[in-house]
């Protein structure tokens, strides 16, 4: 079995352009689909597939860590996230020709399945980035909550840290007190909250600051409380013991992780399987933070054929506690892949269909078009004009 050609996809989907690639062999209708989405660098990737494809031309795709090896050591220069991205795509698609091959699920020939079913969360507004990013006060903070509760979740994400910069504002802090409160009141104890910080808080004391505030408020965890190269801060909040802390999603590969989790940076990673590297190289991130106590809630807010690949990933994979997911993100997520399962909010069953089980229509692809998105970092400015992370 060979490689014949490796095509990337780009899908224009509102809040981001997913990019599906497309691995096609010299077998009669065995082809694998993966996903090396990347919000704002959707040409960038899709150009780093098509200069991956000659390294794997004639390759047996079978051969997934071989062909990892490939892409990673025979192109000279070591891969940043736009690389790495693209190799992820290819990967998963890997995954799913070899599990056609064997007419058995991915999640089956990671070591099978660990679970009965994966649970997951989502983002305010199932996407809509208005929803997502701009809420930031209690009414529409609570309103929108209520909305994903009534679709049947009983865990929410929510990004309404204020822009920080090196030091905490009180003013600010006493306001996300108030929507804190007022929201878990609303909600009440059986709903699981998590608070992205987005990396917003420049210093280890302003990110302390903002924990002191939602500890109180029952949060599954907070995410990202420092820019993710702050190793050492995150560590140090993390045996502060304040609040759960996760982050990792953007780290990048095996190694970038290490000394994260040698240092114990965090209490729960959020490796991307989209960016990381594909399944392979998440499972052994995976490991190694199985190794050191710490579980996983995969970051992936992305389109419909990385959600399926991190169902199969959260299947076979035991620390995993949780999936982000971003289902309806538009209103035909469901034209464009068909899903191997019927999914439930909060949810996913055990997919049985062979490789990732899943159906593409190309057409539904070709109708929507790279569109330039937009940015969404604009109001990440402070009041003096200093550019802050958003």
């Amino acid at each position: 079995m060979k490689i014949t050609k490796i095509t990337p996809m780009v899908c224009h989907a509102g809040l981001r352009n997913w990019i599906f690639v497309k691995v096609e062999t010299d077998q009669p209708g065995l082809t694998g689909w993966g996903e090396a989405t990347l919000e704002w660098k959707t040409r960038a990737v899709a150009g780093a597939v098509q200069d991956l494809e000659p390294l794997l031309l004639g390759m047996d795709p079978r051969d997934i860590e071989q062909n990892y090896q490939r892409m990673m050591r025979h192109g000279f220069w070591r891969l940043g996230v736009v690389g790495m991205s693209a190799i992820s795509g290819i990967e998963i698609a890997l995954w799913d020709i070899l599990g056609k091959s064997l007419m058995s699920p991915v999640w089956r020939l990671l070591g099978g399945k660990t679970r009965e079913y994966l649970r997951t969360y989502t983002h305010l507004g199932m996407g809509d980035q208005q929803a997502v990013y701009n809420s930031m006060d209690g009414v529409s903070l609570r309103e929108h909550t209520q909305k994903v509760l009534e679709l049947g979740y009983d865990a929410v994400k929510i990004v309404c840290v204020p822009y920080t910069h090196y030091v905490s504002e009180r003013k600010a802090l006493d306001n996300l007190d108030r929507m804190l409160g007022d929201l878990r009141s609303t909600v009440g104890d059986e709903v699981d909250i998590m608070v992205d910080f987005h990396g917003r808080p420049a210093s280890t004391a302003a990110a302390r600051d903002l924990l002191r505030v939602i500890a109180p408020h029952g949060i599954m965890f907070a995410e990202e409380p420092l820019p993710p190269e702050n190793i050492e801060g995150h560590a140090v909040l993390t045996a502060e013991g304040l609040v759960p802390i996760a982050s990792g999603e953007r780290l990048v590969g095996r190694r970038e992780f290490e000394p994260a989790i040698r240092q114990r940076a965090f209490d729960i990673a959020q490796p991307d399987i989209v960016h990381t590297g594909g399944i392979w190289e998440a499972r052994k991130i995976a490991a190694m933070a199985e190794t050191a106590g710490i579980g996983l809630a995969p970051h992936n807010p992305l389109g419909p054929i990385a959600g399926v690949a991190a169902l199969h990933f959260g299947i076979a994979t035991p620390n995993v506690i949780i999936q982000e997911e971003m289902v309806g993100a538009v209103e035909w997520y469901d034209d464009v892949v068909q899903w191997p399962i019927q999914r439930q909010a909060g949810r996913w069953a055990v997919p049985e269909a062979p490789g990732l089980g899943i159906d593409v229509d190309e057409a539904v692809i070709a109708a929507h078009p790279f569109e330039q998105e937009q940015l969404a970092a604009t109001a990440a400015i402070g009041p003096d004009g200093t550019i802050l992370d958003w």
